[in-house]
């Protein structure tokens, strides 16, 4: 499942319904091993050192009028030098990890009732500036819906990933723009209901900042997360042969008619998305908008929330020559 308005703040977060490495000592039993490492000096010293993080952050967000702190683009290297823990100067521990994100993921409440919900986390710098709020971060939190604007800075990330896989291979298409269109065009009529008119790229300029015209042409697969009704799946177009697979986590087919047509009308999104960068149109004239996409069998999402989970994964993981004949077949 998927949440694309504001979060609402669950009072027990439990831990995340994925496997994150980390647990949260609050909410579980603590073996003797953790409650020894709780009390040594370098776990202290690691508190200390998070603490000191997170006053840099308000520090840096109070002299910047409000700005969120930016995160630029580094090699791992350059990034984990800059926080030093006692396994060493390039490692970030797993007791580290579950600090963290239990931090981030927290609400505050004020004697008034206010919380932060609403507080700058960071700003992502990609083909435009994203920030993320700390309700984004909150919707990670056990059987939560993720907000959509995790699943986009997801996106963000793995495209500036100093890999093959990402340089020259795969872009990952965030869901921004496909996100409105679907609100303009609910069922995927290609005449929008609200509007009156056919999907235009150029109707959402606010969105066209982060799309990544280069790699959205020369890169032979898109990964691109689309979310409807509360569910995420993922397609993967190969932009040489001009073939179209859909990875749902939940459905093996289309699940409705509505399904169908909404399949064929975000076809046409992504089509008229890569012309729009001045690449070949996935199908030409009318054939535009006749678009198919075939379902993988791929194992999936055995919860009603985790559809997102997936959806971030299977970007981070899927090799798209390895879907034949309707299947795909991990290497392993």
């Amino acid at each position: 499942m998927a949440r694309t308005a504001s979060y609402v703040p669950k009072t027990d977060p439990g831990v995340p319904s994925f496997s994150l490495g980390l647990t949260d000592s609050s909410q579980e039993g603590a073996s003797t091993q953790e409650t020894e490492r709780e009390k040594s000096p370098e776990s202290a010293n690691l508190i200390e050192q998070l603490d000191d993080l997170v006053q840099k952050i308000a520090s840096s967000a109070a002299k910047g009028k409000n700005k969120s702190p930016q995160i630029q683009r580094e090699t791992g290297g350059e990034s984990s030098a800059k926080f030093q823990t006692p396994g060493g100067l390039y490692q970030i521990t797993d007791d580290m990890k579950q600090k963290c994100y239990i931090w981030g993921t927290r609400l505050k409440e004020d004697a008034d009732g206010n919380t932060n919900e609403y507080e700058e986390m960071c700003t992502l710098i990609g083909q435009g500036e994203y920030i993320l709020m700390r309700m984004h971060l909150v919707s990670l939190q056990a059987k939560s819906d993720i907000e959509s604007q995790i699943v986009s800075a997801i996106c963000l990330i793995l495209n500036q990933k100093n890999e093959k896989r990402f340089q020259e291979q795969i872009y990952c298409l965030p869901p921004f723009l496909q996100s409105m269109a679907l609100s303009d065009h609910p069922k995927g009529e290609f005449i929008s209901p609200k509007t009156k008119k056919e999907f235009r790229v150029e109707a959402y300029p606010s969105f066209i900042p982060f799309i990544d015209r280069k790699k959205l042409t020369s890169h032979p697969y898109i990964f691109a997360p689309v979310c409807h009704s509360g569910h995420w799946w993922l397609w993967l177009i190969n932009t040489t042969k001009r073939k179209c697979h859909i990875l749902d986590p939940l459905h093996k087919k289309a699940p409705s008619d509505e399904r169908k047509k909404i399949n064929k009308f975000t076809g046409y999104v992504f089509s008229r998305l890569i012309t729009y960068a001045d690449g070949e149109p996935l199908q030409k004239d009318e054939n535009e908008k006749k678009i198919k996409a075939s379902y993988v069998k791929i194992s999936g999402q055995k919860t009603s929330y985790d559809c997102a989970i997936y959806v971030m994964k299977w970007m981070e993981l899927i090799e798209p020559e390895n879907i034949k004949k309707g299947k795909y077949e991990w290497d392993n």
